[in-house]
């Protein structure tokens, strides 16, 4: 296999055989470094304190959060699957013509495996269009795909999701199928949510598709559950962030002296999660010349995850162009993957 290099993408060939059927796009130009140092100095100057989520995901954070989708009290990505080994064939089938397929923050695209084999059951050659800021996950799971399936071509994009969707916008495509897969979506509060699902119809032409997983409001105690694990998985997970400015930065924040915490927020029908100082502190980073001061009991914030009813996803799609079609649950109706067409 072959990696050939476009743009600002250098990456070696690392097997012989000229089987050319792999592209990737670097479009992330900044030093990410640079990027997480401006974010974390304007986090700890806001009020309250907060981090970007998308920081979770270094290296040991991605593993985290695989660890996560194993637990059991996070039944999220269990739901999915499930619906998918059940009906992966009727959500291809409900998008008309030859298939192209596009994914938004793909990361090890492990659930896509069932939608493009429902696809490759249908048409004989399947193109892969996978998005991530992550150009060793793209690569990653690009390599393993291909291994398992011979008739698949991937055309991926290391960058953010609108960066990607300009770039996917220059691109004549078949009927495209877009996947927003696991409950991403959740991760915008509404006015963001409603920006990227614009921004994701303006590239698509009418009668392609978008498949949007979000997870479901229900009882508040199965919620809080999912993100405070006995095992304290998603707390290692959240206090991470920490582990990296100390990594990267040259912080001195002890994890010993933080904690984790999620909770339902009924009113706005979301999780909250934070990091909280147990004590009155002083961190310092060097590589931003900042020391910043906790109060003891004083929170970070790190994510919401917002939880939908169907009528909402109904206007999240009437407000973004498009039109809510088959919505699929699993058996236990806790999580949803709806099928949005673009009108």
């Amino acid at each position: 296999m072959v990696i050939i290099p476009r743009e600002e993408t250098r990456l070696a060939q690392t097997e012989p055989a000229p089987d050319q059927r792999l592209y990737i796009h670097n479009l992330v130009k900044r030093d990410p470094l640079a990027n997480l140092a401006d974010d974390v100095r304007k986090g700890l100057a806001a009020q309250p304190k907060r981090f970007l989520p998308k920081y979770f995901y270094d290296e040991l954070g991605s593993q985290l959060f695989e660890a996560i989708c194993l637990l059991p009290e996070y039944y999220l990505t269990r739901a999915e699957n499930e619906i998918f080994q059940r009906y992966a064939g009727e959500i291809v089938a409900a998008v008309d013509d030859r298939i192209t397929l596009v994914e938004m923050g793909s990361g090890s695209a492990s659930k896509t495996r069932l939608i493009i084999e429902a696809i490759l059951q249908r048409q004989s050659q399947l193109v892969f269009m996978p998005v991530d800021i992550s150009r060793t996950a793209i690569e990653s799971s690009s390599r393993i795909l291909l291994q398992s399936y011979p008739k698949l071509t991937i055309d991926a994009y290391a960058a953010d999701y609108f960066t990607g969707l300009a770039e996917l916008g220059k691109k004549p495509r078949k009927r495209t199928l877009a996947l927003f897969l696991g409950s991403n979506i959740s991760n915008f509060d509404i006015g963001e949510a409603l920006r990227f699902l614009r921004a994701l119809r303006s590239v698509l032409n009418k009668g392609d598709a978008l498949l949007l997983g979000a997870d479901l409001k229900k009882d508040p105690a199965i919620l809080e559950a999912a993100y405070n694990d006995a095992l304290g998985v998603t707390s290692a997970f959240n206090l991470n962030v920490l582990a990296r400015i100390n990594r990267e930065l040259g912080g001195t924040f002890d994890l010993h002296k933080f904690k984790h915490v999620a909770f339902y927020n009924e009113s706005m029908g979301r999780i909250e999660i934070y990091i909280e100082s147990l004590f009155t502190q002083t961190v310092r980073i060097e590589k931003l010349d900042l020391e910043v001061e906790f109060a003891a009991g004083e929170l970070i914030h790190t994510e919401n995850s917002y939880k939908y009813d169907l009528a909402g996803i109904a206007r999240l799609a009437e407000e973004t162009g498009f039109a809510c079609s088959r919505t699929w649950l699993d058996s236990q109706e806790r999580f949803s993957s709806n099928l949005l067409l673009a009108s």
